[in-house]
């Protein structure tokens, strides 16, 4: 139908307003006059009125539309006067009932458990994974997104035609997209640059706009994604932020339903919940709830280490979703009774673990969940129920940690001959573990650094090591300072970040030689990276090394 008219107050079932492009409400029969000339210049072709609780003042506003000119539909249980002229269809369905949902978003929550006996063969007690990827936006996040932008809607924060703003590494983007099919609103999510391109693909394939922002930049400069989403706001007229890092519809969303929904589905026996730590509204709404019904339950949060929640800096990891470089408000850090730090390698190994065992396609942050949920599993009794949540699936990661290549690079994984691992360890001088400078130091004392070190190129980094792939900015090589400076010798008390280079290529420690071979023809030396961390760098003279020292065959 072009447009539906809603007469007073009372709910008007789902399935009607899906149908209806254009939705006008009056509080009574008598229609005003800017009302009706509202109608006429959409030009309907056909308008429906409905008035669930007051069906005669439904037919007698339907009549007056009825003799401005338009062909006017009645949907009523009730019909009005024989003579009205009116078409009549029904309110209500009297057929057989059917199994079917008005909305899709009606199948958010009651998310199903299941035993991940496999991966917990050795524990005594019950390990049991909440399936939050089977929610219809494919993850745990489809929750808040409904509570926030229903609790937006009834604040007038959100109104018709307005566009969604929000900072996301994917998941609460999705499902505050679907949210915005089924309403009507334009979206616009901003992202950091480490998010899989499979998510960015995902948002875009629900009409959403992404503006993509550099990872390692502090939460309040420009070109961060928090800074980018306020700017965005500002700027888009009709436009709302959520803001999961602080709404409190977010943990209110899973003490409403995820935390009840665990309680039921086990009895009451759940002993320990373990989930990842984002925005932190899940861990702490579920904990609210399940803490009130018994204190003795034990929440655990799993964090990649780095994040502030298990005491990091924020610095740099791979795994994306969870972990913060801030405090968000939408924490409290009072519900959670252990934070666990797990890293990027046992978070990626772990979902490709459960992946292969349970036959279950997990993303990397259930992988650290999982960890950490094993970690917390191990002393427990028989008796003993430990509820894992598994925020989303795989199939965001499949160009990541389900890529064998992309995890030879970062160093998670080790091929079979001689490795570039194998060549770093047969480097035959006594050197530091990665000889590298900071921006800021001076060219002078940079070339004093690679005569001292006898080396020809450092990588320049922004904090000390251990070092995130992300926190490598440049690299410096003798020849190219040194020419530098000999042409302006003014450089030689300038800082190194004035002229340093490019980053140079890295290489997994668990690839072959051969590739780490490939990456050198421009460069001449790659960065070694071991579990996503700079250890080291080869040359190519440490690779001709490696080549003398093999066996004859």
């Amino acid at each position: 139908m072009d447009v539906l008219l809603v007469v007073g107050p009372g709910g008007v079932p789902e399935r009607l307003i899906a149908k209806a492009r254009h939705i006008v409400k009056s509080a009574g029969s008598d229609l005003d006059p800017q009302l009706i000339a509202r109608v006429l210049e959409r030009h309907p072709r056909e308008v429906a009125v409905v008035g669930p609780e007051h069906p005669q003042a439904a037919a007698a506003a339907a009549l007056q539309l009825q003799r401005a000119g338009l062909t006017v539909s009645l949907i009523s249980d009730q019909p009005p006067q024989p003579d009205s002229g009116l078409e009549v269809c029904p309110l209500s369905d009297t057929g057989a009932a059917m199994e079917v949902s008005d909305s899709l978003l009606d199948l958010v929550g009651n998310t199903p458990l299941v035993r991940l006996d496999r991966i917990g063969r050795d524990l005594n007690c019950h390990l049991l994974a909440k399936l939050e990827f089977l929610n219809p936006g494919g993850s745990v996040k489809d929750r808040p997104a409904v509570a926030m932008i229903e609790a937006a809607e009834a604040a007038g924060l959100l109104r018709e035609g307005g566009t969604i703003v929000e900072p996301t590494s994917g998941n609460t983007g999705v499902g505050l997209a679907v949210v915005a099919a089924r309403r009507g609103y334009r979206c616009v999510f901003v992202m950091p640059d480490k998010i899989a391109s499979e998510k960015i693909d995902l948002l875009r394939a629900y009409g959403a706009e992404v503006v993509v922002c550099p990872t390692t930049v502090a939460p309040d400069h420009p070109d961060s994604y928090y800074s980018v989403s306020d700017r965005l706001v500002r700027e888009i007229p009709g436009a709302y932020k959520p803001d999961q890092y602080s709404n409190p519809a977010n943990a209110a969303s899973h003490q409403a339903s995820t935390g009840p929904e665990i309680w039921r589905q086990t009895g009451g026996r759940v002993s320990h919940f373990v989930a990842g730590i984002g925005t932190g509204g899940t861990i702490t709404g579920v904990s609210r709830f399940l803490k009130s019904v018994n204190p003795e339950i034990q929440i655990v949060g799993a964090d990649p280490q780095g994040s502030v929640y298990s005491g990091g800096t924020g610095r740099p990891y791979l795994v994306e979703g969870i972990g913060e470089d801030f405090w968000p408000s939408a924490y409290d850090p009072g519900a959670v009774d252990r934070v666990v730090a797990v890293s990027d390698r046992d978070s990626f190994l772990t979902a490709r673990s459960v992946t292969h065992e349970e036959g279950i396609l997990v993303g990397g942050s259930a992988g650290t969940a999982i960890w950490a949920a094993l970690e917390v599993a191990r002393p427990l009794s028989r008796d003993q129920v430990v509820v894992v949540l598994i925020p989303d699936s795989g199939r965001g990661y499949l160009s990541k940690l389900y890529n064998d290549a992309w995890m030879a690079d970062f160093g998670f994984l080790r091929a079979s001959g001689q490795s570039v691992a194998d060549v770093l360890a047969s480097k035959g001088r006594q050197l530091p573990p990665l000889v590298h400078v900071h921006p800021d130091e001076s060219v002078q004392s940079v070339i004093h650094l690679l005569r001292e070190y006898e080396v020809s190129q450092v990588p320049v980094v922004k904090a000390e090591p251990p070092l995130a792939a992300a926190e490598v900015l440049g690299a410096v090589q003798d020849r190219e300072l040194l020419e530098a400076a000999f042409h302006d010798p003014s450089l030689l008390s300038r800082p190194v970040g004035e002229v340093m280079g490019p980053p140079l290529p890295t290489v997994g420690s668990g690839a072959l030689l051969e590739l780490a071979v490939a990456r050198m023809e421009r460069s001449g030396a790659v960065l070694v990276l071991d579990d996503g961390h700079p250890v080291g760098i080869i040359t190519r003279s440490d690779v001709l090394g490696a080549m003398l020292g093999r066996p004859a065959r």
